[in-house]
Parts: structure tokens; sequence; C-alpha cells
């Protein structure tokens, strides 16, 4: 999901189990600490697999002997795995064992990302971006909830928040560090260094995660009702207009960077907006069931300061590296923010919203590709964050106006 880029990327919804494990003690997380761990390393490998390519497409593109814009297109075909996908496999797979079912969707990445590392081959390589994108719906499927089951009422939302902070890591650290191991070593390094890094998780999950039985058969909800609850359907669009503004000039980060001249300086460009996405994360985790509301304003309208930065600032190196911080900082608590709005919303409806919320994180993220990648070839790279402000108002509006049942106070 995004973040995602990505929080957040948004999740879907673990299915309800027939059976509940004992639950931790109250007002105590630290003996869950490595589960959670483990599943924040998840969310960082699901994240950094879909926005790794974000700064090594030129590289890629010239081994792959196609554009840049062309390139771009594997985190659209990957984010289309995901929506493809998600609602389907989640239900088919529903009455599985839960630790078994998040091992195979990680295992997934492991081969999705050496099929990519070694490919020369660029239809080969968007298969093997599509496999991992179904492999991330998988996952998105079950993060969030086991992260949720692992802690005591009350401290629910810290665990999903440490569990969601793998989304700005890989942005802070992934990205910039899969992009500098790209430079330095050749771009399929850093996918060979994620398939390393995948098979050390499955060793962990195995050990520290504890397992879950799958739905039960009678606990089955028809999504649709979801729609005609109060508030869901403005989270859903809300969810899915932000996430295409945010892609479309996400994918093509790297190309409008070299456009401005700062093509080697991506990495740290990025690791600036990555920094500043962990303390966003942090902040929202600290303060979200307090301050939903003037939490998603205050990140829609910092999007849009950035955005406006990046669009006004090509002679200015150092507003560059502003704007990169303001976009992390409104960026990097939205997966949290949307996923708990559309919980909220929907009441008893809420895993349907957050299923449904998933899926068009995913549209969003196709979308963003495929139209930044239109927008690139037909405008140039300057009209990239022209069209992240144009996007953004209507967001914005909604968000405003969602305050009885989408965004209340």
């Amino acid at each position: 999901m995004p973040d995602t880029e990505p929080t957040a990327r948004a999740t879907a919804p673990e299915p309800v189990p027939s059976a509940e494990p004992t639950a931790p003690s109250k007002g105590s997380l630290s003996h869950r600490l490595p589960a959670l761990l483990a599943l924040a390393t998840a969310v960082f490998i699901t994240s950094l697999t879909e926005t790794l390519p974000a700064g090594l497409l030129p590289a890629m593109s010239g081994t792959l002997g196609v554009s840049e814009s062309a390139t771009g297109q594997t985190v659209t075909v990957y984010a289309t795995g995901t929506f493809l996908t998600a609602i389907p496999l989640t239900a088919a797979t529903a009455y599985w064992r839960r630790r078994r079912l998040l091992l195979t969707a990680m295992a997934g990445f492991a081969v999705a990302n050496t099929v990519t590392a070694l490919s020369s081959s660029y239809a080969l390589t968007m298969t093997a971006r599509f496999a991992a994108g179904v492999a991330a719906g998988l996952a998105w499927a079950l993060l969030a909830g086991y992260a949720r089951r692992l802690a005591p009422p009350g401290l629910q939302g810290k665990a999903i928040a440490i569990a969601m902070a793998g989304i700005p890591v890989a942005l802070s650290l992934g990205v910039p560090a899969g992009t500098l191991l790209g430079s330095a070593l050749g771009w399929r390094t850093a996918f060979l260094a994620m398939t390393i890094l995948t098979a050390v998780l499955l060793l962990w999950i195995r050990l520290t995660v504890p397992d879950h039985p799958g739905q039960d058969r009678a606990a089955r909800t028809p999504m649709r009702g979801a729609l005609r609850v109060p508030g869901v359907p403005a989270v859903l669009t809300v969810t899915l207009v932000f996430v295409l503004a945010h892609t479309l000039l996400y994918a093509y980060i790297a190309t409008f960077l070299d456009d401005l001249g700062l093509g080697g300086s991506t990495d740290v460009i990025l690791l600036v907006f990555g920094a500043a996405s962990l303390l966003s994360i942090w902040i929202v985790g600290a303060r979200i069931h307090h301050a939903l509301r003037a939490l998603t304003i205050g990140g829609t309208l910092l999007v849009g300061a950035g955005a406006a930065l990046l669009a006004l600032s090509a002679d200015s190196t150092p507003l560059v590296y502003v704007a990169a911080a303001l976009w992390g900082l409104g960026w990097g608590g939205v997966p949290t923010l949307l996923q708990t709005a559309a919980g909220r919303a929907g009441g008893d409806q809420a895993d349907a919203a957050q299923a449904m919320l998933v899926t068009l994180w995913n549209v969003a993220m196709a979308g963003g590709g495929v139209a930044g990648g239109v927008l690139l070839d037909a405008a140039g790279p300057a009209a990239l964050p022209w069209a992240v402000l144009l996007l953004l108002a209507p967001t914005l509006a909604l968000v405003l106006t969602g305050r009885r049942h989408a965004f209340p106070s």
C-alpha cells in the first residue's frame, strides 16, 4: 500500500478467527515486541518491494532496453497484481492458519525479487512484479490484524503503529539505501538484497510470531453493505484520490530530480523524505485516537505544501530538500489515518470497509503509475507536482466536509 508509499501503506483486514489466543497482559507490549518487529519488517519488505524501482528507474530502463516511463510501470503492475487479487485471494485463503499464510506471502516476495534481479527481459520483469503484487495483497490482508491481536485493549493502536512503521522506514532507509546500493553495485544487487532479508524474516516469523486460526465459516460478512454506511464512501474516495496524487509524483521522483539537475542526490533527498515520514508516523501513532480529523487535514496540507515547493523551486536546491521534508511529514501517517478512519466510519462493517480501502489504495497506485507516465511523456517532469496540487484540492474538500461521519473531530 504504498506508501509506499506504500502506510501505510493501508491494509485489508485479517479474517476474524474462530478462537482467540490468550490476550496479552494489559498495559504492556514488551513481551510481544519481537513479533511486532517481525511484522514491521514484513511491512518494510512489502513497501520497499513496491517502491524500490522509484530510485532505480534510469539504471533499470537502460538494462531492460525500455524508456523510463515504461520502467515506471513496474510500480503500476505491482499495484495491479495487488488490487486484482487481494479480495479474491483473501476470501479463498480465509480458513488457512494465519502464520502459514503470512509465510507463504513473504516467500512469494523472495521468489519475485529474485526473478526481478536476474531478469534481462522486460516482459519477465513485469511478470515478476505482478507476482510480487499478488504476494502483497495477501500480506496486507494479514499484517494490521495480526498487530491488533497481539495487543491488549487500549494498546492496539500503538501496536499497529509499530507494525506500520515499516512503511516510513522503507522510505527513509530502504529506498535511499537501495538507490545507493544500485549506484555502487548495480540495481540487480538491490533486489537480491531484498531476497536475503526476506529469507531471514521467514525464520524470524517462524520463531516469534504466534499462530492464529483462520476465519470461522459462519463469520463471513458481505462487503456491499459497507458502502451504505455514512462516511465510508467519503473515506474511500479520499483514499483513491490522495494515493493517486502521491504516486504519480513518487513513482517518477528520480526522473523529476534528474530533470532539476539533482539526479545524483536522489538517495539523500529520499532519505529526507523518509526521515520526515518516520516523524509523521510517530506523531500519528501518539495522537490518532484524539485528533484523527486534525491530523488528516494537516497531512493533506503538508503534502500540498511540499508539492507546491517542488513546482516552484527548480532553481533552489535547499527548497527541494524542504519540500521533501514537508511531503514526508504529511504523507508518513496517511496509511494509518485512512485505515483508522475507515474502521471508525464502518462500525460493524469495518472489516469490509478496510478490505475495499486496500483495493482502492492499489487501484490508485496503479493509476498513479500510468497517469504519471502519460504526464511525463506528454508534458515533462515539471508537470508532476502541479498534478499533485490539482488532485489534493478535492481531497481536502472531502476531508473538511466529512466532519460528521468520515473524519469526525
